[in-house]
Parts: C-alpha cells; sequence; structure tokens
C-alpha cells in the first residue's frame, strides 16, 4: 500500500464527529461553487470592462485566487460579506509582474494563474504549500514554454516570464482536467490564441473541462471543442458580463450522504436544472446505494433508511466524489469498487492510500487497486481518522462517525479549503433529527 503523506495528530487538532441520535430531517444551504467561483475571477480579472460576481464562495481556495487576482493588478471589491459568501465588483488592470503569488494547496490557483501571469509585464514567482509541491504541474508548466513563455522549474516553486504568443500546444492531461482549462481560460489573451492538443491516458473530471468551455463562451469567447481531445480558443476580447455563481454540488455530497447513513430526509436547496458540475452525477450514485432522490420546488431532496448498498461505478470523471461514495462503502451492506480514479493519488494527498489507510484504521477492509478501491463491509469502531490536510478526507470522516461512534477527525478546519462553516453546518444538519 502506498503511503500517504503525514498529517498533524495533536490531541488538540482532533474534531469528534458526532453520531446521528436518529433520522436527520434537514436542509442545507450549501455556499458557491468553487469551481465556478475560481474562473468566473479569473475572467472578469482579464475581461474588457467592470463586471460582478455574486454569491462567490468564500473560502481559502477562493481567497487565495483573489489574493493572486489582486498581485497581478485587478481591482477586486467585495460586499454583501458573510463567512463563506460575498459579492465581487471586478475591474481589469494590465497584467503586472514582479510579484509573488501564494497557491496554498489550491490547484485552480496553482494550476489557472500561470498562464495569466505570462501576460505581465515582469516576473511572477509563484510557491505553496509544502504538498503542494508534490502535487504534478508539469505538463502546463511546459505548454507555457512551448508557447512562448519561460518558466524555470517543472514544479512548484517556479518562475514565469512572458511574453507568451500563443499557438498550438500538445500536453498529458491525464493527471488533471485543470491543465486544459489553465490554457484555455487565459488563451483568449494570447497573440494566437491557443489549441490544445491532448496525448495520453484519458483526461479525467471532463465535466470540468466543459465547465470551462461554458463560461468562456458565456464570455463571448470563441471556443472550438469539436474535435475529440482537442480545444481550440480563438484569439479576442474576454467579454464583461455578471454572473451569480450556483451551490457547490460537489460540497452537498457529505451532507446527502447523510440522509442515506442515519435516515431521514436532506434538502439542498437551489440545486440547478441544468450544470456543467460534476456533482450533479451525485444523484444517480445515491440512488444506487439505495436512496430515493426527488427535485422539489425549491432543490434536490434524498432520502434514506440507514441501509446502504454496495456499488460498483467508475468515478473518472467526478473523482472529487470519491472520498464520500468510499465512506459509504465501508458502511454499506455489501462490497464496492470505485475504479477510474488513479489521477487522485496526486490530488490534495495520495486520496487511495489515504482513504484504504484510514478506513483499515477504524477496522475496515479497504484495498487499494490500480485504479481505485476495493471495499468490504466489516464492523467498525472509534479512533482517530486523518485528513491530511485534504477537505475531502475529513468530510469522510464526519461520513463514517454518523453512524460509528467515537470517530475522531483530525484538523477538521482544513474544510475551510472550500467549505468554511462545514462543522456548524454539519451539527445543524444533525440538530433537525427526529
Amino acid at each position: 500500500m502506498a503511503t500517504p503523506h503525514s498529517a498533524s495528530t495533536g490531541p488538540e487538532a482532533l474534531w469528534t464527529a458526532p453520531a446521528a441520535a436518529g433520522p436527520v430531517n434537514a436542509t442545507v444551504r450549501l455556499p458557491g461553487s468553487k469551481s465556478v467561483t475560481n474562473r468566473a475571477l479569473l475572467l472578469a480579472a482579464l475581461a474588457d470592462a467592470p463586471s460582478r460576481v455574486r454569491r462567490a464562495l468564500r473560502s481559502r481556495d477562493a481567497d487565495l485566487m483573489v489574493a493572486a487576482l489582486r498581485s497581478l493588478g485587478a481591482e477586486m471589491t467585495p460586499s454583501g460579506e458573510s463567512r463563506s459568501s460575498v459579492d465581487w465588483a471586478i475591474t481589469p488592470r494590465p497584467v503586472r509582474g514582479g510579484v509573488s503569488i501564494d497557491v496554498g494547496l489550491a490547484g485552480t490557483v496553482m494550476r489557472f494563474v500561470p498562464a495569466v501571469a505570462a501576460l505581465a509585464d515582469g516576473p511572477v514567482r509563484f510557491d505553496g504549500d509544502p504538498a503542494a509541491r508534490k502535487r504534478p504541474m508539469g505538463p502546463i508548466l511546459g505548454a507555457l514554454r512551448a508557447l512562448g513563455a519561460s518558466v524555470d522549474a517543472d514544479a512548484l516553486p517556479f518562475t514565469v516570464r512572458g511574453p507568451i504568443s500563443g499557438g498550438e500546444v500538445v500536453l498529458d492531461a491525464s493527471t488533471s482536467s485543470q491543465m486544459v482549462s489553465g490554457l484555455l481560460l487565459a488563451g483568449a489573451r494570447f497573440e494566437k490564441g491557443v489549441t490544445v492538443r491532448h496525448s495520453g491516458p484519458p483526461v479525467p473530471s471532463m465535466p470540468h473541462i466543459e465547465m470551462t468551455v461554458h463560461m468562456l463562451r458565456q464570455a463571448g469567447v470563441e471556443v472550438d471543442d469539436s474535435g475529440a481531445d482537442v480545444w481550440r480558443v480563438e484569439p479576442g476580447p474576454i467579454r464583461a458580463h455578471d454572473v451569480d455563481v450556483e451551490p457547490d454540488l460537489s460540497n452537498a455530497a457529505p451532507f446527502l450522504a447523510g440522509a442515506l447513513v442515519a435516515g431521514g430526509t436532506v434538502v439542498v436547496p437551489g440545486w440547478p436544472e441544468e450544470t456543467t458540475q460534476g456533482g450533479d452525477r451525485l444523484r444517480p450514485l445515491l440512488e444506487r446505494m439505495g436512496a430515493t432522490v426527488t427535485r422539489v420546488p425549491d432543490g434536490l431532496q434524498v432520502t434514506g433508511s440507514g441501509r446502504v448498498r454496495g456499488i460498483e461505478a467508475d468515478l473518472h470523471d467526478v473523482s472529487e466524489l470519491t472520498p464520500t461514495i468510499a465512506a459509504l462503502a465501508a458502511l454499506a451492506d455489501s462490497p464496492s469498487r470505485i475504479g477510474g480514479v488513479a489521477h487522485i493519488r496526486g490530488h490534495e494527498t495520495d486520496r487511495i492510500a489515504a482513504l484504504a489507510t484510514e478506513i483499515n484504521r477504524l477496522g475496515g477492509d479497504a484495498r487499494e487497486t490500480p485504479d481505485g478501491l476495493e471495499i468490504h463491509p466489516r464492523p467498525l469502531s472509534g479512533g482517530v481518522f486523518h485528513s491530511y490536510d485534504d477537505h475531502r478526507m475529513a468530510t469522510a470522516g464526519a461520513v463514517i462517525g454518523l453512524a460509528v461512534p467515537g470517530v475522531q477527525v483530525e484538523n477538521i478546519a482544513t474544510t475551510g479549503k472550500t467549505l468554511p462553516e462545514f462543522p456548524d453546518m454539519w451539527a445543524a444538519m444533525l440538530g433537525g433529527a427526529r
């Protein structure tokens, strides 16, 4: 078994996951999508006039994107702020260099912003958390070089220096769809636009590229995605327009899973009728695991009986759901197999190894496979569930804790990466137990 990176285990970092005392009955209002927020902020900073991004997520990842874009010159004025939501008024300015950018552990910042930095009038240095230095960056940094920019390394820390002319580039995006999105989002500002050709194993998380293409078209950018594994962005302006950010459907996963584990009903208001968010795939996945999933006038309703069925699922396109599905599988009444997610070994941590390690630490039977996990039901007991500074690992521990008393999640604060109020929201959901 691969060993994920070490995590803090100090007692001050432990959060006792509350066990469900009975079926839940809750409405969970989610803040905005991180994926939509960070794409919208970046496009607004490169647009041809001021615009607004409303109900944007406020979280560590989103705050890092705001800080990066401000460093590069964009004026960003907040209003209507809460702990997890904010409206941004954004005025684009010429992209400036001579600055340093902290990417934290945010994939969208480390992979989207370097292409913007190549438009700057001077060098831009990037660095981040220690774990970020292990995340795959070589393909996109090599692509920037091929398009005319200068990049002095193949992983964090690195410095980008323009100018960038654009044109056609071939890269292997099999480790992350963000490699493609990072080039497309800024490509209209390159002198020659950009044509990205993927060469290698299938690109994971394709809904995220579809989201990028959709948002570019909303901004008046001409995009051709008619060919398999080829995307062309024509050079030209990025039109300013206001964006209303959808709720984050991937962040709905642990809450909707709660209805399945504890029994009862959870409603997520504002669930869009049509969306490019991969989190929408939760609906059929949860149904296959035993839930009743219904669209209601104000959103999506999930009802469970407290019984969880095992599942065989290829999560290649929605790998961010793997930790929640794995947590449910550990509580199921039959075996599960999750496949198609070899690339999540390069996420915030090696999620395959981390999930197997932590489920087994509680007495479970989770086995790593080349592209995922096999999980066989076994009685679980309480203990420490490490997060590895990974927000989705932390929420997976919370899901298991609903059915297993005494689960202590290490560093629950890491959920602030995309869901700053998670502990309070979790307690409020359980406060509706009946």
